[in-house]
C-alpha cells in the first residue's frame, strides 16, 4: 500500500492502529447517546432514512480526527453528503469514504449491530479499514497486509476466510432488508447448510472471520456503507464482486452500488 499519511504512520500496522483507535473513540461518542433508557431523538433526511444526533456527532468526530491525520485527502461521508458537501474524487484519487453510524436503524432498536465504518479507498478500491461495533466492543480492520479483530483491552489477532464445510454455505443476509426473490434465485446454485441476519457491516466482518460464507446483497447501498467491510474482508482472503463477477469498485457517480455478493473461501 502506498503510504497515505506522513512518516508516522507509514507502515499498514501503524495505519491500522490509527484507524482502530478513531473508530473506538468515535465509538464512544455514539455510546453516550445510547444508553438504555434515553431517549433516541429521530429525523428523517431527504431521503426518508433515518439521522439521530449520533451520526451527526460521530461524524464531527471522524473528520476532526481524519483532518488532523491527512490534512490533504479529501474525505466522503454519510451525514456531509445528505447536507449537500461532496468534494470532487477523481478515478485515481485516494480518499476516504466514512459511515459515522452504519445500522442507524439497529442503533435505534439497541439490537447492538451497528457499526462505525472508516475506509481508504486509492484508484477504486478499498485499501484500508475499520469497522467498530461499539455496543460489542468488538473491532475488525483491515488493509491489503493483514485483517484483524479485537474486543476490548485485547491486542488484535489476525483473521482470515475459511473453506466452504462439506455441509454447505453459511450465508449472512440483512437483518431489515429483504430483497425479494432475487436472493432464493441466486442461492438456488448454491448448497445452503444455514443462514444467518445481521446488521450494518457486521455481515462483511462475519465471513472475514471465518463465521459465514456468503453476503449477496441484491438492495440498494450507498458506498460509505461497503467500503470498510470490504477492505476487512478482502484483507482476510475474501472478495466482493457485482454480479458481472467485477470487484466492487469505489467513487462512482452518486456512491451507489450495484447488486453485490461477497464471498469467503473457495
Amino acid at each position: 500500500m502506498k503510504p497515505p499519511v506522513n512518516d508516522d504512520y507509514a507502515s499498514d500496522d501503524d495505519l491500522l492502529s490509527v484507524l482502530r483507535l478513531i473508530a473506538e473513540r468515535a465509538g464512544k461518542v455514539v455510546l453516550g447517546y445510547y444508553a438504555e433508557g434515553d431517549e433516541i431523538a429521530v429525523r428523517d433526511k431527504a431521503d426518508e432514512s433515518p439521522v439521530t444526533d449520533a451520526d451527526v456527532a460521530c461524524e464531527e468526530f471522524i473528520l476532526d480526527a481524519l483532518a488532523k491525520l491527512t490534512p490533504d485527502v479529501p474525505v466522503v461521508s454519510e451525514e456531509s453528503f445528505s447536507n449537500g458537501i461532496e468534494p470532487k474524487i477523481g478515478p485515481h484519487d485516494l480518499f476516504w469514504l466514512v459511515d459515522p453510524l452504519d445500522g442507524t436503524k439497529e442503533f435505534i432498536s439497541r439490537n447492538g449491530e451497528f457499526t462505525v465504518n472508516i475506509a481508504l479507498i486509492q484508484d477504486g478500491r478499498p485499501i484500508a479499514g475499520v469497522v467498530h461495533a461499539p455496543a460489542l466492543a468488538m473491532t475488525w480492520a483491515g488493509s491489503e497486509a493483514k485483517a484483524t479483530f479485537s474486543q476490548t483491552d485485547q491486542p488484535p489477532m489476525p483473521i482470515a476466510v475459511r473453506e466452504v464445510p462439506e455441509e454447505g454455505l453459511t450465508v449472512v443476509a440483512s437483518r431489515r432488508h429483504g430483497d425479494g426473490g432475487e436472493i432464493d434465485d441466486y442461492l438456488a446454485g448454491f448448497t445452503v447448510s444455514q443462514t444467518l441476519a445481521a446488521g450494518s457491516s457486521v455481515k462483511f466482518c462475519l465471513i472475514a472471520s471465518g463465521r459465514a460464507d456468503l453476503y449477496p446483497r441484491f438492495g440498494p447501498t450507498m458506498e460509505w456503507d461497503t467500503a470498510a467491510g470490504q477492505a476487512v474482508l478482502e484483507a482476510a482472503g475474501g472478495r466482493v464482486e457485482t454480479l458481472d463477477g467485477e470487484r466492487l469498485a469505489y467513487g462512482k457517480p452518486g456512491w451507489r452500488n450495484p447488486h453485490f455478493v461477497a464471498f469467503g473461501g473457495k
